[in-house]
């Protein structure tokens, strides 16, 4: 499947929530693993790896063309994970359990591999979420519930951020493009949520919007030359006016830009 995909789309199957439930209750804690990329996350990111690499170099690395083999070690193992797996009819070479803690972000990135047009997808099957828990891509606010399916374009910008007191899990599965999958994504577009711009998106649109209207807040933004700074200065302005956004909000508006948005206040 070599042709362009959309940015999202929830498929039409679905996974009953109960099992999903007690399978992951059974999972002790020392099952999961900080996840490898460190650089890309605050908080509690980690996992169980259910189906990965035969030589992996770590936990939670996905495949990427290797072999696959089951990951998670026989002393936890259950049928119902296995079961589940092979309800899917595309070859998954990856298969994790995805845990962001309370209050924990992934922050904003791309993984470049996904963009592949030979390469493999990821999916996604929400089990543990909360109103409070927002899954950003492209700066709309996806709105994944318990035991929907969600195909991801992830080659593209996303980040999510835990503002609840749970944990937020999800079964992620790197999966083959295949006709199944062409037939799945085409059949749930027509039935896929609108989304709608994400909370912080909303907030940093009314920021700039108010640094535009108001001299003194353009005056204060304008003094600042790097780019870091410009864009931290913005958040600690927004903040001082209840504007809750972050850096990547103002990031993502600057690339979106070409720049622009902070380089104009130099003209």
């Amino acid at each position: 499947m070599s042709e362009a995909l959309p940015a999202y789309a929830r498929l039409p199957q679905r996974f009953a929530i109960e099992p999903l439930l007690a399978a992951l209750n059974e999972l002790p804690t020392e099952a999961w693993s900080a996840h490898f990329n460190g650089s890309f996350y605050d908080g509690d990111w980690s996992g169980v790896s259910l189906l990965g690499p035969a030589e992996a170099h770590g936990a939670l690395v996905p495949a990427q063309g290797q072999s696959v083999r089951p990951s998670i070690p026989s002393r936890w193992h259950t049928p119902f994970w296995p079961a589940l797996l092979a309800s899917i009819a595309s070859p998954i070479s990856s298969a994790r359990l995805l845990r962001l803690g309370p209050g924990a972000c992934i922050r904003e990135h791309r993984d470049p591999d996904l963009g592949d047009p030979q390469g493999d997808v990821r999916l996604h099957i929400p089990i543990l979420t909360h109103p409070a828990v927002e899954f950003v891509l492209d700066g709309q606010a996806i709105p994944m519930q318990p035991g929907e399916f969600w195909f991801l374009d992830l080659s593209r910008p996303h980040r999510v951020d835990n503002r609840s007191e749970r944990a937020r899990i999800h079964l992620v599965l790197d999966v083959a493009r295949n006709a199944w999958l062409r037939e799945q994504i085409a059949a749930g577009l027509a039935d896929t949520p609108t989304v709608t711009p994400a909370r912080s998106t909303r907030a940093f649109a009314d920021f700039r919007a108010r640094a535009h209207a108001d001299p003194q807040l353009f005056a204060r933004l304008a003094r600042h030359s790097d780019a870091q700074a410009f864009a931290e200065e913005a958040v600690r302005l927004g903040a001082e006016l209840g504007l809750d956004f972050s850096l990547d909000d103002v990031r993502s508006a600057m690339r979106a830009g070409r720049n622009s948005w902070s380089t104009q206040w130099k003209a």
